[in-house]
């Protein structure tokens, strides 16, 4: 007989779209319980314990790396395939862990469609993976928001059909009974659904994700770090990152974004969690215009002037930044414990000449590189 929590625990994966529902979509495994997911996950991190070599280089996604606007009037259909990599990497210089990515990059790759586009959306597991996967699109009409019908066994694929119905920023991320791990290890990412009419020309676009990492050592503990599932079922993150590892877009990782003085910047963000929300703020700037949640492009009015963008789990925003001066701009959840102590912070600089009547650094002295603060 089931437990009530049980019995509880399975009413939810459900109504989810999980479970024994994975073989009426075609996959040639079923999806395993939660419980099952679970052990499968620690046996895979115990058997990676024994090795701290990296297999990649990087799975921090480019935040340059995203398609263009869309700039016609008519529906297209579109192939997409996501595939999905099982992949050991460096969180920080010396700390390894196991990611499970759309790509090979965290977060996945943006997809960009136009309102009224079809899809057909393939999810292909790579033989060499250890698990399940499949993908939830918040932009689809369906059960799951496709992630039955896309659930794949490792050497697999699996696919379905869908219309881009309604505009907005959505997340997509994997939905396999395990769901909060995989999320937690990488597997997020944004679909752009651009309005008819398309979005208002920006200068450049910017892509980042953010999500907390969940492991068996204190932050910055050299070696490799197992997934510690009781530390995220008790929400309590080792790392929040932007794109997946600690710090990745600065100076001492991969470098800046860099961009000119006087460019207008629309930054796309989702929040893949699981668990925690993000308090999205861009020091030393301010979101010109901002979309809460990704909702109202085409539709709405954006609000102005905002601060600090609130982003749940499983959400998005999409935020434009004037850029009158030259500097460094934070991008950092202002929960700003996660930015001194848990990775969670970029940077975009920007490059241009002085205009001391908007900003003077040095009012009284010649401007000195030590004045920009401790952090970038």
């Amino acid at each position: 007989m089931l437990s009530r929590l049980e019995a509880t625990r399975r009413r939810t994966l459900q109504a989810l779209g999980l479970g024994g529902a994975a073989a009426v979509a075609g996959c040639a495994s079923e999806a395993p319980s939660a419980q099952d997911a679970e052990k499968e996950a620690k046996t895979k991190q115990q058997t990676a314990a024994q090795t701290e070599s990296p297999d990649v280089d990087r799975v921090a996604a480019d935040p340059t790396d995203l398609p263009d606007p869309i700039d016609r009037d008519e529906p297209k259909h579109h192939e997409v395939t996501l595939e999905v990599k099982e992949v050991t990497a460096e969180i920080e210089p010396g700390v390894t862990f196991d990611y499970m990515t759309f790509g090979g990059q965290v977060p996945g790759p943006m997809i960009r469609v136009r309102q009224g586009d079809t899809v057909s959306l393939t999810v292909e597991n790579l033989p060499e993976n250890a698990m399940p996967h499949n993908v939830d699109l918040h932009a689809v009409y369906g059960t799951g928001g496709g992630n039955v019908a896309t659930t794949a066994a490792p050497g697999e694929g699996n696919g379905m059909e869908f219309t881009a119905a309604y505009p907005g920023a959505y997340i997509y991320h994997c939905a396999v009974p395990n769901l909060d791990m995989h999320i937690s290890a990488g597997m997020f990412g944004m679909i752009l659904v651009e309005p008819k009419e398309g979005l208002p020309e920006v200068d450049r676009e910017l892509y980042f994700g953010q999500n907390e990492i969940y492991t068996d050592k204190p932050a910055g503990t050299e070696g490799h770090h197992g997934f510690d599932v009781d530390a995220m079922k008790n929400e309590d993150p080792t790392y929040v990152t932007l794109n997946g590892e600690a710090y990745a877009i600065t100076p001492d990782r991969y470098g800046p974004v860099t961009v000119e003085q006087g460019e207008r910047v629309r930054v796309f963000f989702v929040d893949g969690g699981p668990n925690v929300s993000s308090n999205f703020h861009p020091i030393g700037n301010v979101w010109k215009e901002a979309y809460r949640d990704g909702g109202g492009l085409g539709e709405g009015t954006p609000e102005h002037n905002i601060q600090t963008m609130k982003v749940p789990p499983g959400s998005c925003m999409v935020g434009e930044m004037d850029t009158p001066v030259p500097e460094h701009i934070k991008l950092v959840d202002h929960a700003l414990s996660r930015v001194a102590h848990k990775g969670m912070m970029g940077v975009v600089q920007v490059d241009g000449e002085e205009k001391p009547e908007i900003f003077d650094p040095s009012p009284d002295t010649a401007a000195s590189e030590d004045e920009e603060g401790p952090m970038y």
